[in-house]
């Protein structure tokens, strides 16, 4: 991680599926993100109320061949510089704005992403992010910065 605070590079959303799209400010419940919904049950559940993964990710996806951007693989948070991947189950991310999460589970890759390119799964594993839980409600919008505290690490 870089020397600077790590930051929401966006925000997104979606009625359910991906893509998900940007939005300007997002309003973090105890059950995730308002507006967002999700097409599968399994995903509707308050230990992974949000999903998140680096824009470096992308990124990197991106110069390999795959049309992804911020909310395309269907985050919630697109983040610069944290390294989600690295990120332990019970680690806490607090946002400036004073919302504050949880890391619960590693994120796998989903069939849904074979929209975008069936190579997509493969290419993605061990760098598709991770669900995290709301430990803090309110507001959280892109350009927010985010401390990390970290946890006792557990078994990802």
């Amino acid at each position: 991680m870089s020397e600077s605070s790590p930051i929401v590079v966006a925000v997104n959303i979606s009625p359910g599926g991906v893509p998900k799209h940007q939005i300007e400010i997002g309003e973090v419940t105890s059950a995730g993100l308002v507006g967002d919904g999700h097409d599968h049950a399994k995903h509707n559940t308050p230990m992974q109320a949000i999903s998140l993964i680096d824009v470096e990710d992308l990124d990197d996806l991106r110069r390999e061949g795959f049309d992804v951007y911020p909310g395309a693989t269907g985050e919630n948070l697109t983040i610069r510089g944290l390294n989600v991947d690295a990120l332990h189950i019970s680690d806490r991310l607090c946002f400036n704005g004073g919302v504050e999460l949880e890391i619960t589970k590693v994120r796998k890759p989903c069939y849904v992403l074979d929209a975008i390119s069936p190579r997509l799964q493969g290419a993605i594993t061990g760098r598709c992010g991770c669900y995290a839980r709301i430990i803090t409600t309110g507001e959280i919008r892109s350009g927010e910065t985010i401390e990390v505290h970290h946890g006792v690490p557990q078994q990802r």
